[in-house]
């Protein structure tokens, strides 16, 4: 005999629903969501004040028009790929190069630019759309996180890009002789490093310009092998490098608006014409004398403090930790280079390099925290890394004529704050390490001997 189905089902169900969006963690990232999404509108909105797109409009406009790196959006659908079996993945990738080749087709035949990345994009929209079309329950989400940290990978670009047009348009001057007059209690290192690149040139430029060019595609490989296991395990696992990646790209700007720098070769050296105080980098090392904010163009980027590739450098070195041989080597030359980049090109101060590693280390603990859970230990490591952070920046803004004057006390000083993060560091993640280490399954009992027969 057939039933009718009643309403109590349906009801049971939207609040089975209801229960799952009120727990603690999807309440955490819904929040972030709609925070997320209201960052991206302002800032498009702000970059519509200044006459230019925002990243919401440059990405929406790279479905159909040229992109502007096409490698980022590859990389952003090699992240998505990760969830998709090795099946699905050549499907993924087939798809995404027919898709560009027809693109590059139509714009041979209207000569426009013959750039390429609009069929990642694709892709990447499209595992979105079957997701929310095509799946339920937790293949749904595993198939949405996918394409969320791909189309992120791509937006954190784009708001970069949007975040730096801000801080030139909005930081009328900059604070580069602060910095460069504390920077001569450490030695004035952008001044020595220069003029040992210029030694080298033009092997060691070639090398350092391609290492310092590509540290996102070393990332990716880095963040790829982290989520080599995610297809299998259908989940991602609770801590990552892009997740580090993304979050520092996102709050090192707004460190930009509160300490605005340009750079020795732009405040001292000829690429800043004529709004340098002089064309002294690297031969000459400025004078002591009183600093003070100097005027500078409405173009170049205020990017220096912290050094947010000295940062993403080093959670690439962290992270690459627990990799095979060869990623170890390669992350650590990739932090040493990616060091000497900064300095010998002139892009950053040494100052810079000590806020970028402090920096780094807090947000790095800070997302560690997160995923495994906050205790005490955690919250002690990151309010002592924002203190040393702060006071850094404070130091520098306040303190830098007694620094220049008084080298051997203020240099090993500004060297300690960031090796005592460091090894507040070491000791606390240590210890999550043995503690979760302490945490094992118990071992499946042995199989009984087998007894003789009785006779």
């Amino acid at each position: 005999m057939k039933t009718t189905p009643t309403r109590i089902s349906s009801r049971r169900d939207l609040g089975t629903l209801f229960a799952a969006w009120r727990r603690p963690r999807a309440v955490l990232w819904t929040a972030a969501g709609v925070v997320t999404l209201g960052f991206l509108v302002a800032l498009e909105i702000a970059a519509r004040h200044y006459g230019v797109r925002g990243p919401i409009t440059n990405q929406a406009r790279e479905v159909l028009f040229s992109p502007r790196s096409g490698p980022l959006l590859y990389a952003g659908l090699a992240l998505t790929m990760v969830v998709l079996t090795w099946r699905q993945r050549l499907v993924a990738a087939g798809a995404a190069i027919g898709i560009d080749v027809v693109f590059l087709l139509v714009r041979w035949a209207v000569g426009a630019e013959p750039n390429f990345g609009n069929g990642a994009l694709w892709v990447v929209l499209g595992c979105a759309v079957l997701a929310v079309t095509r799946r339920t329950g937790s293949e749904r989400a595993l198939l949405l996180k996918g394409a969320g940290l791909g189309l992120l990978l791509v937006a954190g670009h784009k708001t970069g890009d949007t975040w730096l047009l801000i801080t030139s348009e909005t930081r009328k001057t900059v604070l580069d002789p602060y910095v460069a007059t504390a920077d001569q209690a450490l030695g004035n290192p952008s001044w020595l490093v220069g003029r040992f690149v210029e030694a080298t040139e033009p092997v060691g430029g070639h090398v350092l310009h391609l290492v310092y060019g590509q540290l996102p595609l070393a990332a990716a490989l880095v963040g790829l092998y982290q989520l080599r296991h995610v297809a299998a395990e259908r989940r991602f696992p609770s801590h990552h490098l892009v997740r580090t990646f993304l979050v520092i790209g996102l709050l090192g700007p707004a460190v930009y608006m509160i300490f605005p720098v340009v750079g020795p070769v732009f405040a001292y050296g000829a690429e800043g014409g004529q709004w340098a105080v002089a064309n002294l980098w690297p031969g000459t090392p400025p004078s002591a004398g009183a600093p003070h904010a100097i005027p500078f163009d409405d173009v170049t980027p205020r990017n220096c403090m912290p050094s947010l590739h000295t940062a993403w450098a080093t959670t690439l070195f962290i992270h690459s930790r627990k990799g095979s041989r060869p990623m170890r080597y390669a992350g650590t030359f990739w932090l040493v280079a990616t060091l000497t980049a900064t300095l010998g090109f002139g892009y950053h101060y040494g100052a810079d390099l000590l806020a970028g590693v402090v920096f780094a280390l807090t947000v790095e603990a800070a997302m560690r925290a997160f995923a495994r859970g906050w205790d005490p230990a955690a919250v002690r490591l990151v309010a002592y890394g924002t203190t040393v952070f702060a006071v850094l920046l404070v130091s520098y803004r306040y303190l830098p004529v007694e620094m220049a004057e008084h080298p051997w006390a203020a240099g090993p000083l500004l060297v300690l704050a960031p090796a005592s993060v460091i090894l507040g560091y070491l000791r606390t993640t240590g210890r999550w390490d043995s503690a979760a280490g302490a945490v094992r399954q118990p071992e499946p009992p042995r199989p009984a001997e087998p007894q003789p027969e009785l006779v």
